[in-house]
């Protein structure tokens, strides 16, 4: 239950971390205006509130694993959002990342 909770953390954690900082984009290089500009800074927010919520109690662990979720995410996020084709190394190394959230997280611990 504990990896499954931690896992739909990093989900929540990246959707506002990642959705923050392209409303940002999209407000500042795109010119929708401070409206977007204004949520993507609340969204941002968010996202540190998040990570807290994770079961494991040490933050360097957290925000580590956290790290290899932003890659895989924001690379979805950008098929998603905007058209992007990752291309087989761009996946390659989003796969090592998400190996090394298993690690940092998962692998069994005294």
């Amino acid at each position: 239950m504990n990896v499954l909770r931690s896992l739909l953390l990093f989900v929540l954690a990246a959707v506002a971390e990642i959705g923050g900082a392209w409303m940002v984009w999209q407000g500042v290089r795109e010119h929708r205006g401070a409206a977007w500009i204004g949520a993507g800074i609340v969204a941002l927010g968010l996202y540190g509130f998040v990570a807290t919520l994770q079961p494991d109690a040490h933050f360097g662990r957290i925000l580590a694993a956290y790290g290899g979720v932003f890659v895989a995410g924001s690379l979805a996020w950008g098929m998603v959002m905007d058209g992007f084709r990752p291309d087989r190394y761009d996946v390659i190394g989003a796969l090592v990342c998400l190996a090394g959230v298993a690690v940092i997280m998962y692998a069994p611990r005294s």
